[in-house]
């Protein structure tokens, strides 16, 4: 066999190999949207939501999950589960990320500050639905390879920062909502502040020896501020630099 040939047989294999690959995380993707739904439904009188809205099981079944985690990782990339990603972070269960982009309310015209990139992931999926969004990172090597793969896989439409989160992005300010991916004592004063009146903040809330909730914090057009539990959760701290 000619030496053209066989380069040509191979590269074919890596592209069956490849695409069979694709092919099967596909259906994974649409599994794991299936359980999401059953989830939230078993959930709905803690969040009020029966549904998520249409728009947002698509970015679901679009976003390749399996991009933002290390590639061991990749075979249970599509379990409803949060996953690790290094660093003594998470990539965060995608029941949740589902329900604190649904808790957003956001649109195609929202600018959304998201605090903790973390793999990306979460920021991927509101990629998808808004007009552009901010993401902080504290972590370093996390946020560089977040963005990376945000661009590499066409999510234009997001700006990745190395920074602490804990004071917002005051640049980019005021925000139609704002979700936070890593738990606070207590919910800081600068988002609230960097918060668009009619907004809504989505965030864990609690020490990590105790149980924390998820919270959402909505301005109303005067500026008064209403807080709401919804569930129990688990997530990492939510680190600061002071």
């Amino acid at each position: 066999m000619k030496k053209r040939q066989f380069i040509f047989l191979i590269l074919m294999f890596v592209f069956v190999s490849d695409s069979k690959a694709e092919d099967d995380f596909h259906r994974q993707r649409q599994l794991m949207v299936k359980e999401i739904e059953e989830t939230v439904r078993f959930t709905s009188e803690h969040t009020g939501k029966e549904a998520l809205d249409p728009q947002i099981l698509e970015a679901l079944k679009k976003v390749p999950r399996h991009e933002f985690i290390p590639s061991s990782m990749q075979p249970f990339a599509y379990l409803n589960h949060p996953l690790p990603i290094g660093n003594d972070q998470t990539i965060s269960q995608p029941y949740i990320v589902a329900l604190m982009t649904e808790l957003a309310s956001i649109n195609r015209d929202s600018i959304v500050l998201e605090v903790g990139t973390g793999s990306g992931y979460q920021a991927a999926v509101l990629a998808e639905l808004v007009k552009h969004v901010y993401s902080i990172e504290i972590v370093e090597e996390l946020g560089e390879r977040a963005s990376e793969t945000l661009q590499r896989l066409g999510y234009h439409n997001t700006t990745v920062r190395i920074g602490d989160g804990y004071h917002g992005w005051l640049e980019h300010a005021p925000y139609d909502a704002i979700l936070v991916t890593a738990a606070p004592e207590i919910i800081p004063q600068e988002l609230i502040e960097q918060l668009k009146p009619g907004g809504k903040i989505v965030i864990p809330v609690g020490k990590q020896s105790a149980t924390q909730s998820l919270q959402v914090l909505e301005k109303d057009a005067q500026g008064a501020i209403f807080k709401r539990d919804i569930l129990p959760v688990v997530f990492v701290p939510l680190t600061r630099t002071q």
